[in-house]
């Protein structure tokens, strides 16, 4: 019974306090919950994508061979990074927070380099494909 009433608290002061942390209001705690959720759920279903994605950058900008050996092994690894970030969006949805990995799905814009946070470090990833920020 206590454990109830306690849950039932913290919900509701969770649901009461949630709007007053998404501060700039462009957008509603229902709706980025919605997206980091529907966000998270695909990137762990889809991070397989990377693959194709990364060898076809490589190739189209170097040659086919740097495509089939570094595009697959930078295609493992943003598949394995997509798949546990998409993890972590998909749990954490109820806290509002940026965008963890761009583009948001794997899908888009499928010839920009994938970015983690918000950055693109030239020395550390590659500069493959054109960079936007979905403009």
């Amino acid at each position: 019974m206590k454990n109830n009433k306690f849950l039932t608290t913290c919900l509701l002061t969770g649901i009461l306090l949630a709007p007053a942390a998404n501060a700039d209001g462009h957008q509603s705690y229902l709706s980025g919950f919605t997206d980091k959720v529907s966000q998270g759920f695909f990137n762990m279903a889809g991070g397989i994508l990377e693959l194709p994605k990364n060898i076809v950058n490589i190739s189209s900008d170097q040659n086919i061979l740097l495509g089939m050996s570094w595009g697959l092994l930078r295609g493992v690894a943003h598949t394995v990074d997509r798949t546990l970030i998409g993890a972590v969006e998909f749990i954490s949805a109820p806290i509002p927070s940026d965008e963890f990995i761009s583009p948001a799905y794997p899908w888009e814009r499928f010839s920009e380099d994938t970015r983690y946070f918000g950055l693109h470090l030239p020395g550390y990833w590659t500069h493959y494909g054109p960079l936007d920020d979905g403009e």
